[in-house]
């Protein structure tokens, strides 16, 4: 007799297929996964203020702050025993003039915090340091000006080569050229291979877009940017344009290349890495962290399930390398027992 209250079981026809069975269970997910972080692929982007007594917290970045010498070697050893595989430091001057002299003096902060670190924790992470004139310029701008006003592309790779003598004789191990200024990566290397610095390693940040996610971090350096950057940074609209400066740094002797922003170009960090010879890196900007924070503060997203999606989607779109400022504690995350 026929229940007509059952629901009959019926397995459809050709129903061969059943992607769900790869989803049933923690376990099996971690097992199938296809792309996974690791604490060694983090890389903590870091502030240091000249003069500064104590840290400050900047407001639109919360949980980061604009660091004394003595506490950023504190957060260094911090990140370092986290697992984080390196560190980016930036300076933030108390003085700047038209050509950025404070990038270039030994005294420098940015350079006086690179030995300081360094000395702290050796070679145990990889020492990075931001190679562009903004934090230290009068004007904001990333190179120097020329007497209409305008940035002076060759003048300023000049000081680009000035800086990476200075800042890799100060311990860095990386320079990160973010500047955007044409054939910055080729005058790099040759200012350091002359110096016989032929073991530095040279970041060059072949696609980077003159992005709103930057607001935040205009803060964290007190910028004094006047105007924009459109004219050297990239068009966000332009996705090709990225592949032609990706060869091109590539060409001039580029060791690792970089995506900036990440999240709002998956699409070019997935085209850099299917052409990348070398290792590809992508910067979650400090606009993406603050929206994340902010969402999170009002109880609009859970916090550490959206940072670690955030993370992992850098990572799925090619990035080997990432810089967030949620680096150490991604780090703690992913170095718990599942």
């Amino acid at each position: 007799m026929i229940d007509d209250g059952a629901v009959p079981r019926v397995t459809p026809a050709g129903l061969l297929h059943r992607p769900r069975r790869l989803r049933q269970t923690a376990a099996m997910r971690r097992l199938v996964a296809e792309h996974r972080l690791h604490p060694a692929e983090l890389v903590l982007p870091m502030f240091v203020r000249e003069g500064a007594t104590e840290p400050t917290q900047i407001t639109s970045m919360p949980g980061v702050v604009q660091h004394t010498t003595d506490s950023l070697v504190a957060a260094a050893r911090e990140a370092v025993a986290a697992g984080v595989g390196g560190l980016m430091l930036f300076g933030v001057p108390t003085h700047r003039d038209a050509i950025g002299s404070g990038a270039t003096d030994p005294d420098g902060i940015l350079n006086v915090a690179l030995r300081a670190v360094r000395d702290a924790v050796g070679d145990d992470t990889v020492l990075m340091a931001d190679l562009c004139l903004d934090e230290f310029t009068d004007h904001g701008h990333c190179g120097v000006l020329d007497a209409q006003g305008r940035v002076d592309n060759d003048a300023t790779l000049g000081r680009y080569a000035e800086m990476a003598l200075a800042q890799v004789g100060a311990g860095a191990h990386v320079v990160g050229l973010s500047g955007m200024m044409d054939g910055q990566v080729g005058w790099v290397r040759s200012a350091l291979d002359e110096a016989g610095l032929t073991d530095a390693v040279v970041l060059a940040y072949a696609a980077k877009y003159a992005s709103g996610f930057y607001g935040p971090f205009r803060e964290a350096v007190e910028s004094t940017l006047q105007g924009d950057r459109a004219t050297y940074q990239q068009d966000p609209a332009n996705a090709t344009e990225a592949l032609r400066e990706l060869r091109l740094d590539l060409d001039e002797g580029a060791d690792i290349v970089m995506v900036k922003p990440g999240l709002p170009y998956l699409d070019v960090l997935a085209a850099v890495a299917a052409e990348s010879d070398v290792p590809v890196a992508a910067y979650q900007v400090s606009g993406e962290y603050a929206m994340i924070e902010a969402a999170a503060a009002h109880g609009w997203i859970d916090r550490e399930r959206v940072m670690m999606e955030a993370l992992t989607s850098l990572r799925r779109a090619g990035a080997q390398i990432i810089l967030t400022y949620h680096a150490v504690e991604a780090a703690r995350a992913l170095s718990r027992p599942a």
